[in-house]
């Protein structure tokens, strides 16, 4: 009576199955179920992949090993030897998770799903199962998932914090694009992908916070900013009085609006005289010569610039104290 071989009651979730015994008659008979398909490996090498049916095995249906054997022994031998690797086209999901850094040097945990097939069984027996010794559903569940896990890392280390947790939808459709293509090349369809659950630290979380209620980053970086530079003043109380009037005013100031984009200048046109340079007066607001040194409106006098005559930097003519070393000024 022939051999059968067979993959029997796989489970749901199932991958793959190696048949245990490599000892293979001709004639033996082959059952591939329906979503199945049979790959014949042999030497570190894939040969013939056998769909759904019942085969008898045959030097005609095994075309390349029957080739490879008779290259190798100047005849097809019964028995020969070969893993034959039953491997499930169904649609099947995993869980992916792990932690990255954001391109603003922000801890950032993520996990989810994503749903895959086998598409090109060759390839995956290749790449995935025999290249990487990994026979059962587990190992290549673990592979599957480190695999995606490392790509994922990689994706959300270029997006800022406030990005990936306001635009989940954009970020997961290009993670998705760019993994399909990732999976493709091991022999994987990645049929969707989802990020279910993304969290930081309680600093980022609330900083993350005041960026998505103010829509100023600039300003929530700048209060981080101030209270750094307040912890490192009270490090030093002799230095903090002078240093600390300089440095922490400007620090407080709200952030400049943003301006807009500078056309690059053009020439004037022939017999049109160019306007000469203004300022505002901080006064009465109106505009002035660059160079004046008094307002014609309100008489507001401009303060000049000195240096200091302790680190040489040019400093406001009005300044109690140098901004750059701390010198109190007479």
């Amino acid at each position: 009576m022939p051999e059968v071989i067979e993959w029997k009651n796989p489970g749901e979730n199932d991958i793959v199955y190696r048949y245990p015994d490599e000892v293979i008659t001709w004639g033996a008979q082959l059952i591939v179920h329906e979503y199945e398909v049979a790959v014949f490996f042999r030497d570190g090498k894939v040969y013939d992949v056998l769909g759904p049916g019942r085969h008898t095995i045959t030097t005609q249906n095994l075309p390349l090993l029957t080739e490879y054997l008779t290259k190798l022994l100047g005849y097809p031998e019964s028995p020969f030897k070969a893993t034959i690797i039953f491997v499930s086209t169904k649609q099947l999901q995993g869980k992916f998770g792990g932690q990255t850094q954001t391109s603003d040097l922000a801890p950032l945990k993520f996990h989810g799903g994503y749903w895959f097939r086998v598409s090109d069984p060759k390839v995956f027996v290749m790449e995935v199962v025999g290249g990487q010794d990994r026979y059962t559903t587990d190992d290549v569940n673990d592979f599957i998932r480190g695999f995606i896990n490392e790509r994922m890392i990689k994706h959300l280390a270029g997006y800022d914090l406030a990005t990936v947790f306001t635009k989940v939808d954009e970020v997961t459709f290009k993670a998705k694009a760019f993994l399909l293509e990732e999976m493709r090349r091991i022999g994987l369809e990645l049929i969707d992908l989802k990020i279910e659950g993304l969290d930081t630290t309680p600093e980022y979380r609330e900083r993350l916070f005041w960026i998505k209620q103010t829509g100023a980053a600039t300003y929530v970086l700048q209060t981080d900013t101030l209270r750094d530079v307040a912890k490192e003043l009270g490090k030093s109380p002799g230095a903090s009085l002078g240093a600390g009037m300089m440095i922490i005013p400007p620090l407080t100031q709200p952030p400049p609006p943003a301006q807009p984009t500078q056309q690059p200048q053009q020439a004037p046109a022939a017999g049109v005289v160019a306007q000469p340079a203004t300022k505002t007066c901080p006064k009465c607001g109106k505009p002035v010569p660059a160079d004046a040194l008094f307002c014609p409106y309100c008489g507001y006098k401009f303060p000049q610039s000195r240096k200091c005559p302790h680190c040489g930097r040019e400093i406001p003519a009005d300044a109690l104290f140098c901004p750059y070393c701390g010198r109190k000024l007479s």
